[in-house]
């Protein structure tokens, strides 16, 4: 698994490859720790080439959009394939997250 964060354009981009398991989990949830409190920036969570979550991967980008919304900025989930984008209709959180 590997993860950034990077500040573009004034957003926050957190780009995800691989498997968001939960022994990647721990080290990704470091790195996108600023995220939390994103002091009013738009975060944009670019799953292009994200292979798999699991749900303490999940755990993670709904701790992110509860600090996003709380600041009034606005999460984007990009690149979404269909097998994760099913965990997502599966689990509810199709309708709480935004995907383009």
């Amino acid at each position: 698994m590997n993860a950034k964060l990077e500040e573009i354009d004034g957003k926050y981009v957190a780009t995800l490859v691989g498997e968001l398991d939960t022994a990647a989990a721990v080290e990704v949830e470091e790195i996108l720790k600023p995220l939390y409190t994103s002091d009013g920036k738009d975060v944009v969570i670019d799953c292009t080439d994200l292979e798999y979550i699991a749900s303490s991967g999940l755990r993670i980008l709904i701790s992110i959009l509860k600090g996003a919304k709380a600041t009034g900025s606005q999460v984007v989930m990009r690149g979404v394939n269909d097998d994760i984008k099913n965990v997502f209709k599966l689990t509810g959180f199709i309708s709480i997250f935004e995907f383009e």
